[in-house]
């Protein structure tokens, strides 16, 4: 009864994988770039490296990646696999998404997937607490967090709670099959979220306040130009507006989830020179 994980390098991954092996469950680890003997290789934008990572096993936890989710789909069909966990985003659920690249990517697995003759379940996470990690490096050099709307609320999800949740449903057979949006435990903005690192660090935080092209400029070595426009107009869509905290996660994990602050303390580390 062996889960291929997918992504093992990636922190949800990495926490998941931990997770089954500490209940004594087969775990295949795998990458599109191992570089450990250990891991796996399944690039899910390469059809040929499905049949090696899918034989044997039963279970998948899959990122959304859509390029060929079509002969990922088939191939886990063939090799007999029984149940598929897709790491979605709750972007599916904005007005139009097949307009959004953003929520279309996803979608296009979540499409796949329903459609197909193999159990699936869809986790939607919201925004991760992650992110934030995008900060790290301004925050380091001491340098100002350029934010266009500082006043965007979000729900952030620590990683570790996330791979809580998809155990949860590789696990047990009554909870899978079905469609989980998952929130952090508090709707709270990026200022806040800068304030709560301020504080974790001890170390002064300035943010600038920066147009739509000002950061789109800035991190055009990272996003292209229409994923950006995506994340720009989520973040004006709610700014000012509280996001909806569901409980979704604490009935899968049977209990609240982390908080930023509480993620914030977890990472300190990378956050100081």
């Amino acid at each position: 009864m062996t889960t291929l994980v997918t992504g093992a390098r990636g922190a949800v991954a990495t926490e998941l994988i931990a997770l089954l092996r500490q209940r004594g469950l087969p775990v295949r680890p795998a990458s599109s770039r191992p570089g450990d003997p250990s891991i796996a290789t399944c690039d899910l934008t390469d059809p040929a490296t499905f049949p090696g990572a899918l034989a044997g096993v039963s279970s998948v936890f899959l990122y959304a990646e859509p390029s060929h989710i079509d002969a990922f789909v088939k191939e886990a069909v063939t090799a007999g696999v029984e149940h598929i966990v897709v790491l979605s985003s709750s972007a599916v659920l904005a007005p139009n998404p097949e307009a959004n690249p953003l929520a279309k990517s996803h979608l296009d697995v979540e499409h796949a997937l329903t459609a197909a003759p193999v159990r699936s379940t869809m986790l939607r996470p919201g925004a991760f607490s992650g992110n934030a990690l995008a900060w790290s490096w301004p925050i380091k050099a001491g340098a100002p967090v350029s934010l266009p709307y500082p006043g965007t609320y979000t729900d952030p999800i620590h990683e570790a709670d996330l791979a809580e949740a998809a155990a949860a449903v590789l696990t047990d057979p009554t909870l899978s099959g079905r469609t989980y949006t998952l929130t952090g435990p508090e709707s709270i903005t990026c200022a806040e979220q800068i304030d709560i690192l301020s504080r974790v660090t001890g170390r002064d935080i300035i943010i600038r306040n920066v147009t739509r092209e000002e950061w789109k400029a800035e991190m055009a070595e990272y996003v292209s130009g229409p994923i950006a426009d995506a994340i720009l107009d989520w973040q004006r869509l709610n700014d000012g507006v509280p996001t909806e905290i569901t409980t979704d996660l604490e009935r899968l994990i049977g209990r609240p989830g982390r908080t930023f602050a509480a993620w914030a303390h977890d990472h300190a580390a990378a956050f100081k020179p």
